[in-house]
């Protein structure tokens, strides 16, 4: 089996022929800045090939498969957003995980890691239903859009730098396309780390010093021209995280909650 189809192949049916795929960062900035809406910017993230050795790690991995996935064809490709472009909240993760959302094409999806977020989603009245097994399983997201600051899956679950660098353009007319944003919810350092990014590129003011990561940590970040955004933290979703205690379903509902009542204006700050 082999991972899905690539961007650029000839038309099927008479359909018209897609743009070629982004294959440096450059071509990331202006495939990304052309997006007119969330569904057109995730089918141009689906066809991203910029970073060399993520594109030769994603499919690799789709090609060789997990024996308990040995019978299923493996997406294989940039995981786009999920959830609903006019949600108030977004959920902000590392990257897609290498037999997860590289494997059912859906962001924390097939996953502990998924497992987890979308229980705390549901349990918050986000998302309809707790369990998120791949992308026919009938999951809607409502109440939040859920998306990774890099799009495929790397080794080793740490993207470069460089990576992290070409992979942005995305996140940012991602964020630019949701115009009702008031709370982003940074699931590990990485992602906070990203949103402040973003933040800065997109000419938001950022407290100084800047905000330090933490789990419960909340940062406003000053949007010209519209209301603020809310950084909030929480610690990675990972099972590092989970099976050792330091992140505990409680902890991950109190922040979700805070999270919901933020974007929807009914808490205190």
């Amino acid at each position: 089996m082999t991972p899905g189809p690539t961007a650029g192949a000839a038309p099927v049916d008479g359909a018209p022929r897609r743009p070629p795929a982004a294959t440096t960062a450059a071509g990331v900035v202006r495939r990304a800045r052309a997006a007119r809406d969330v569904a057109d910017l995730d089918a141009r993230v689906a066809d991203c090939r910029a970073c060399p050795r993520l594109v030769a790690w994603r499919e690799e991995v789709a090609r060789t498969r997990r024996r308990a996935y040995r019978d299923e064809e493996y997406w294989g490709r940039p995981v786009p957003g999920f959830g609903e472009p006019a949600s108030r909240l977004l959920v902000l993760g590392l990257a897609p995980a290498a037999h997860g959302g590289n494997r059912t094409g859906r962001v924390f999806t097939g996953d502990r890691s998924g497992d987890w977020i979308f229980a705390a989603l549901h349990r918050a009245g986000l998302v309809s239903q707790p369990t998120s097994t791949g992308r026919g399983d009938g999951l809607v997201a409502p109440g939040a859009r859920v998306a990774a600051a890099v799009r495929c899956a790397p080794p080793d679950n740490a993207p470069l730098p460089v990576e992290r660098d070409t992979c942005a353009p995305w996140l940012d007319r991602e964020v630019d396309l949701l115009p009702d944003l008031a709370v982003v919810l940074a699931l590990g350092g990485f992602a906070w780390q990203s949103a402040l990014g973003l933040a800065r590129r997109r000419g938001w003011g950022v407290p100084r010093p800047a905000p330090v990561f933490g789990h419960g940590a909340e940062a406003e970040l000053d949007r010209p021209g519209g209301a603020p955004v809310v950084l909030l933290g929480s610690y990675h979703v990972s099972q590092q995280n989970t099976a050792t205690g330091r992140l505990t379903e409680p902890m991950l509902d109190a922040v979700v909650q805070r999270a919901r009542d933020l974007a929807h204006g009914e808490a205190g700050r």
